[in-house]
């Protein structure tokens, strides 16, 4: 596609670069021959501490920052103080790392669960700031959000090249499927399976099923963010989508009819649904950097559920 060019004399250092999203931006970053391309192991290198992100950046041309500690409804209810304060002191320490020591550009990557609990739907970036987030998420939601001010603030006083990217759900081989820290798609993929491979009448499911939700295949995201690297340059932020939402309730019996499974599904109403509705407006990441979504939600969830298989 001609953009190898970008990248040929660039140092980059990826952040989260062994996690789910961050596999398939190595990968498909190795295939565009950086200069020299740093994936920090976590064992190595905690953001948290000033330091390590002072090191990891010194001699970086660019950062892509996708470090983050993440997890579902449960996971946000059990450990929201961790959630708040590992996101947010990752996202400032790694900036102000970047700027100090000359990093070129810096690429942040937000959520989804910045946005208002109730905005109108579809999404868009300059709703951002119309109310609070989703309970159960809002300490990661705002964490993160904050990435956002830092950036739009270092443009102003430093002319620092920053950019932040809101991706929506992500899904695909690969995921995290345990149960206690899992997203939607692949806590309902084990559970289907699960029940099939053991005869299992019904499987149980949070909330009432109503809540509606938006899902980007995880490859799709990473080349939108590489997209968003080579040619976006301000610090207005962008959403990252397929511009389609599917309630939960439909979405788990999308999955059970590609598992195969027989029984029935209950609802657990006494669970939290999360945020009421998710959906983003993609127009300025079409117009911007042209990105449109490749994979559909049935290709991927069929991708995803052969790979949970055949793990």
């Amino acid at each position: 596609m001609g953009t190898e060019k970008f990248w040929k004399d660039k140092n980059v250092v990826i952040t989260g670069g062994y996690g789910f999203l961050g596999s398939y931006l190595v990968a498909l970053l190795k295939l565009k021959n950086p200069k020299e391309l740093i994936v920090p192991i976590h064992s190595k290198y905690d953001f948290t501490k000033l330091e390590d992100c002072e090191s990891i950046t010194k001699n970086a041309d660019l950062v892509i920052h996708l470090a983050a500690k993440v997890g579902g409804i449960g996971f946000n209810l059990e450990k929201p103080g961790e959630l708040f304060y590992d996101n947010l002191i990752m996202g400032v320490n790694l900036m102000e790392s970047a700027r100090k020591n000359k990093v070129s550009k810096f690429v942040a990557i937000g959520t989804v669960c910045a946005y208002p609990k109730f905005v109108e739907t579809p999404f868009k970036e300059e709703d951002l700031w119309k109310g609070y987030p989703e309970e159960t998420n809002a300490p990661y939601g705002l964490a993160k959000k904050m990435m956002l001010v830092q950036s739009q603030a270092y443009r102003a006083q430093y002319g620092f090249n920053s950019i932040f990217l809101l991706p929506v759900n992500l899904y695909g081989p690969g995921d995290n499927f345990n149960l206690n820290s899992s997203h939607v798609i692949p806590a309902l993929i084990k559970k289907m399976v699960e029940a099939k491979e053991k005869n299992l009448n019904e499987v149980e499911i949070w909330g009432t099923g109503t809540a509606s939700r938006e899902f980007l295949y995880v490859k799709d995201c990473a080349r939108g963010i590489l997209m968003a690297t080579e040619k976006y340059n301000k610090s207005d932020p962008i959403n990252l989508g397929v511009g389609f939402e599917i309630t939960i309730k439909d979405l788990a019996y999308k999955i059970r009819d590609l598992v195969g499974f027989q029984g029935s599904l209950e609802w657990n109403m006494e669970k939290p649904d999360g945020q009421p509705r998710r959906c983003l407006d993609i127009s300025k990441a079409k117009k911007e950097f042209d990105f449109k979504a490749e994979i559909s939600l049935d290709e991927g969830l069929k991708r995803t559920i052969d790979w949970y298989l055949t793990r």
